[in-house]
């Protein structure tokens, strides 16, 4: 059953092309100014000097640790780091460590998930009902659901503040720290690291399901509480452990597939020509993927709460209708 879910759930997303299109335009349009203030610093920096031409030529190692050391903000994310597979590691490297971003990336990343958080009911809603709602449907249900889901974002963030401050703390500061105190062996130290990380990412992943279906109850029941949501969803995770842990670890091995395949295929540092353009596209063509799969989540997900209602497309929400205009109601009367 559980791939049964997994594939009715692409097929909600591969029958919503905008929707994935849509959901890509918003990434690249909140990523675009730190480019253009990245490139501003990297102009400034540069200047007419010799290592511009240098830099244009190719990879020059030397001024780029002089610029990474002396710049901040935006800049000082420019690193080794940023190319390839690289940047995959050091995003999960840093979830991991609880790192912080600077205020110029947490601002366009506040300022993204506030955007997401409202198309997000549109788009379950979409794959709820499995056929076009169109854009005054779609943006209709969008905001419908917008301030319930800003609600339960308030809630979802208060949780990973406490698991990241807190209980990341706890458990990777102070029991590593307990429990390595008197050991001689490095690989034990570091299997103790693999096995505290591994339960803060299991507590990460607890959270992420129960807002995942709180969100989904919220839509497809069109539910006003955030409360009584978050209770529903751990009522249903409770009924279908199983069914539920079954389908996210699907979910979750498409995506270490993909990481695999970009593992492989990631572009280096190249000279500029058809080798960086063809970089620059294989980059593009994986963020759509991981974008999809993001929805796939959503999509299936979705699909199995309506599964579990023995109701492959049930939603208590009606469709959201644009309004006739009076002339169209005089002519009906």
């Amino acid at each position: 059953m559980i791939l049964a879910v997994w594939l009715d759930g692409l097929r909600r997303v591969l029958r919503a092309p905008a929707v994935l299109a849509g959901v890509f335009v918003l990434t690249t349009t909140a990523a675009l100014p730190l480019a253009m203030v990245l490139r501003g610093s990297i102009v400034a920096h540069l200047g007419r000097s010799l290592a511009a031409d240098a830099a244009a030529d190719g990879v020059n190692y030397d001024w780029w640790q002089e610029f990474a050391s002396q710049a901040s903000g935006v800049g000082a994310t420019f690193s080794p780091a940023i190319v390839g597979f690289a940047a995959t590691l050091d995003n999960l490297s840093g979830l991991l460590d609880a790192e912080g971003q600077t205020a110029p990336i947490a601002a366009a990343l506040a300022a993204y998930l506030l955007a997401w958080t409202f198309l997000s009911g549109g788009v379950l809603d979409r794959y709820a009902r499995q056929r076009p709602t169109r854009a005054y449907g779609f943006f209709g249900a969008a905001g419908v659901f917008f301030w319930r889901f800003l609600r339960l974002a308030a809630v979802a963030g208060a949780v990973y503040w406490f698991l990241f401050t807190s209980l990341h703390g706890w458990l990777l500061d102070d029991a590593y720290t307990r429990l390595t105190r008197d050991l001689s062996v490095e690989r034990q130290a570091f299997a103790w690291r693999l096995i505290l990380y591994g339960v803060f990412g299991a507590s990460l992943v607890a959270a992420n399901i129960v807002f995942d279906y709180a969100r989904i109850r919220l839509v497809v029941e069109d539910r006003r509480s955030v409360l009584g949501a978050l209770r529903a969803a751990l009522a249903f995770i409770g009924r279908h452990p199983r069914r539920v842990l079954g389908l996210y670890a699907v979910n979750a091995l498409a995506f270490l597939v993909l990481m695999a395949v970009w593992a492989l295929v990631a572009p280096g540092v190249t000279r500029p020509g058809a080798a960086m353009w063809a970089g620059v596209a294989l980059a593009q063509i994986y963020l759509l993927v991981r974008l999809a799969l993001k929805l796939q989540f959503m999509a299936s997900q979705t699909a199995l709460f309506q599964a579990s209602l023995a109701h492959a497309r049930y939603t208590a929400l009606p469709e959201r209708a644009w309004p006739d205009s009076p002339a169209a109601e005089a002519l009906t009367s």
